[in-house]
C-alpha cells in the first residue's frame, strides 16, 4: 500500500503526517508513505485544498486534518477491496 500527503510542508500537513505515523503503528499493513509538496502533484490530483491524503493512487481526502481513526478506516477500505 501506497499513502502520500500531497502539501506536507503546511501546518495541516504536518498534523495529518503525525496522525498518519500513529495510524501506521496501529496497523499490521505494509505501507510505504510519502510527502510530496510540490505543484506537479497538487495539480496530478486536482487538489485545490491543502493537505490531500492520496491512497493507492487515489484522493482520499483534500483540505483537513484526519484523526488516527479515520485514517485506519480508509487504509481498512482499501485493503479489502
Amino acid at each position: 500500500m501506497n499513502i502520500k500527503i500531497i502539501g506536507s510542508n503546511c501546518s495541516n500537513g504536518i498534523k495529518l503526517k503525525k496522525m498518519l505515523l500513529k495510524a501506521i503503528k496501529e496497523v499490521d499493513e505494509k505501507i510505504d508513505f510519502e510527502l510530496k509538496d510540490d505543484q506537479e502533484s497538487l495539480k496530478k490530483y486536482n487538489i485545490k485544498n491543502k493537505p490531500g491524503l492520496v491512497i493507492n493512487g487515489k484522493l482520499t481526502a483534500e483540505g483537513k486534518v484526519l484523526s488516527d481513526r479515520e485514517i485506519i478506516k480508509y487504509i481498512k477500505s482499501y485493503t479489502t477491496t
